[in-house]
């Protein structure tokens, strides 16, 4: 035990040189406490050196054990537990690293953050840390709602504190709304760029983190104007039936959403989805392609980007009947006739400086197919995925695509990550384009 407390003593005042980053994740006590450890991995993997603190109630989701296997390090709980191996751990814990990320956070402590309560080992480290603070919310829809917590919050982003903000899902008691722990992989990318955006490695004080966007750290998208389709189209055989496809909105909302944390104007061409639109965007609803066609259109001139990552249907009945089929034939035979095509439409009447994104949605040959979609409508950048693939189809939370750009053979595979996730590295190729643009 002795051997362990020197070092354990040893790692708190030095950490370990070959590391780039020195993270302190604070694990409260939620169901999300098991995901802690799964942006622990991430972080060490991005070259960081991680060392855990834990609320007494976070033991009772995720043994203290889990995390001490992992970084090889002590985790503190309690100041003043026997085994502890500093007397002042809160202290030297909270002054030895580059951040502080807390993983989940709750609304207990959110509110002991913002009313400044320090009767634990994590909420004391809070109040004596000097490094810029990231707390990734999760709880009932409810609880992320109350005037309370709203409040505490706006005293934590006054004060300089940085948010990745729940998403809208399905929640551990059942329900569905918005206090689902954001998806891991976002979470570490934003801390990462929080670690790397000033050459200090952190900002220097709270009084300078108030004049950066406390919602959203990073605003590289900030003077852009995107314009983004999404969902399914419908197109109506007679007043009760209809030719559609499966399309959720999932992946062009995620765009959305996280085109507008970085800074973006964002208007959103909505068809039929089957979750809701993130908040703070422009919905303009258009249910079949002639009614997206027209809605893209009248937006196009106010936009910088556009991004097509709407399922259009293709086709629609010649004729409409005006009143419902009857069931008579055993055989029913449908004249289709092409749709407008919105996305060889907006590269056609592109203005100066657009840039124009597809989607393509394949089963086979997506390569193949995605490059020729993007020759032959002269987009930027085509985003392929194969449907067919688990964590990719339709409806999933989940994708897994391929980027190719116009004049590059270079192919960007990205492997199964969530649509949030995915939507960060498509708006990072935006933002590469719009840079190679103003520089030449």
């Amino acid at each position: 035990m002795q051997g362990l407390r020197r070092d354990a003593t040893f790692c708190l005042k030095t950490m370990t040189e070959n590391k780039k980053f020195r993270v302190g994740l604070g694990v409260a006590g939620g169901i999300a406490a098991y995901k802690a450890i799964e942006v622990l991995r991430l972080l060490q993997k991005s070259g960081c050196d991680v060392r855990v603190a834990m609320t007494r109630h976070a033991t009772e989701f995720v043994q203290p054990l889990t995390f001490r296997a992992l970084t090889e390090n002590y985790v503190f709980v309690d100041d003043y537990a026997p085994e502890n191996p500093d007397p002042i751990a809160h202290i030297n814990f909270s002054q030895n690293i580059d951040l502080l990320l807390i993983v989940p956070a709750t609304a207990n402590i959110i509110a002991k953050f913002a009313n400044g309560i320090a009767d634990d080992f994590l909420s004391s480290t809070y109040l004596a840390s000097t490094a810029p603070v990231l707390l990734a919310p999760a709880m009932n829809t409810t609880m992320w709602e109350n005037p309370a917590t709203r409040r505490n919050i706006e005293t934590l982003k006054n004060d300089g504190v940085y948010f990745v903000e729940p998403v809208s899902g399905e929640l551990a008691c059942k329900t569905v709304g918005t206090g689902k722990l954001e998806d891991v992989e976002n979470i570490v990318s934003q801390a990462m760029k929080l670690l790397v955006q000033s050459p200090e490695s952190k900002v220097q004080s709270r009084e300078e983190r108030k004049t950066l966007d406390s919602g959203l750290w990073t605003q590289d998208l900030k003077g852009e104007s995107l314009l983004i389709t999404v969902g399914g189209t419908r197109e109506a055989i007679d007043p009760v039936r209809f030719i559609s496809n499966h399309s959720s909105g999932k992946m062009g909302f995620a765009v959305a959403e996280m085109a507008h944390r970085r800074g973006a104007k964002v208007t959103v061409v909505c068809g039929v989805t089957s979750v809701e639109s993130p908040k703070d965007v422009q919905v303009v609803r258009a249910i079949s392609a002639e009614e997206m066609f027209q809605a893209v259109m009248r937006e196009l001139p106010n936009a910088t980007v556009f991004i097509g990552a709407a399922a259009v249907s293709d086709y629609r009945p010649a004729r409409k009947a005006a009143t419902k089929i009857k069931k008579t034939e055993d055989i029913l035979t449908l004249e289709l006739e092409k749709t407008t095509d919105i996305l060889s439409s907006v590269s056609q009447n592109r203005h100066n400086g657009l840039l124009v994104v597809g989607f393509a949605a394949e089963t086979n040959d997506v390569a193949g197919y995605a490059k020729s979609k993007l020759e032959k409508k002269n987009l930027d950048l085509v985003v392929a995925n194969d449907i067919t693939k688990t964590g990719a189809g339709f409806n999933s939370d989940t994708n897994i695509a391929t980027i190719l750009k116009r004049g590059s053979n270079q192919k960007i595979e990205l492997p199964l990550m969530s649509k949030h996730g995915m939507a960060d590295k498509i708006l990072d190729e935006v933002v590469k384009l719009r840079k190679a643009i103003s520089e030449s």
